[in-house]
């Protein structure tokens, strides 16, 4: 049995898919129903660390970059879509 939810697919290339099919993101004007995280290096780690605000900034900082959008555009995102990203974000951590 797949431990993860039905909306997040680990894929063979060490990459995550966030779907958002039942309730799509809107980026720049843009509808997208999924998204692709990569899997961080010991140098987007570290990067993140460096941001400033404190952890959720690191987070955020970290995520936009693993899914190659600005850190404002995830900032933006209503908070169920956001933790969405979270929960893939710790898979590579598990």
């Amino acid at each position: 049995m797949d431990k993860n939810p039905a909306w997040l697919i680990e894929n063979s290339d060490g990459t995550i898919e966030i779907r958002f099919e039942e309730r799509p993101l809107i980026i720049d004007s843009t509808e997208v129903k999924a998204l692709t995280m990569r899997e961080p290096t010991v140098d987007d780690q570290i990067t993140a660390q460096r941001a400033k605000g404190g952890e959720g900034e690191a987070e955020v900082t970290l995520i936009a970059n693993l899914v190659e959008l600005p850190p404002a555009t995830i900032r933006s995102l209503p908070i169920r879509q956001y933790t969405r990203l979270q929960a893939a974000l710790a898979v590579f951590y598990a």
